[in-house]
């Protein structure tokens, strides 16, 4: 994974107001698709074979959009409670018109539908991540069909 590609360093959110301004700035998501998803669980098996357990999943979302100043971001969601992706069907287009992005009771959450709710979590074809730590930083230089999260031996 390149970190060293992105425009920005990571901007922690805080606050129902920082996702507000984050939410007007990328304009609510809408025309956007979600290009790339990486999950790291903090669980791994030693050479040996012993197994080292980390309760603090991390996911990091790469969401590009069909408009610019940013045209890409990426979200890192630290201290995952809940993750659901959903591949888009066959024939169907997967344009985000909206997503949803809020906090409650310390959790915030991102799905790609805004009418998303987490009473309702496995509802729908949503992708959904939330986490009790997230952060965003422009990635509009990651625009296009390649792929970010790779390592260097891929």
């Amino acid at each position: 994974m390149n970190d060293a590609d992105p425009q920005c360093e990571w901007r922690a959110l805080t606050s129902a107001n920082d996702i507000e301004e984050l939410m007007r700035l990328f304009g609510d998501f809408h025309d956007g698709c979600v290009h790339e998803i990486h999950a790291v669980t903090g669980h791994y098996v030693h050479d040996n074979l012993s197994m080292s357990v980390g309760w603090e999943t991390t996911v990091r979302l790469l969401i590009q959009r069909q408009f610019s100043d940013p045209s890409a971001i990426e979200l890192r969601f630290d201290e995952v409670v809940g993750f659901r992706l959903s591949p888009p069907a066959p024939n169907y287009d997967a344009i985000i018109y909206g997503a949803a992005f809020f906090i409650r009771d310390g959790i915030y959450y991102w799905a790609d539908n805004a009418g998303w709710k987490p009473e309702f979590p496995e509802r729908g074809d949503t992708t959904w991540v939330s986490a009790r730590k997230v952060s965003w930083r422009d990635a509009s230089n990651w625009m296009g069909p390649d792929l970010r999260y790779l390592t260097a031996d891929d």
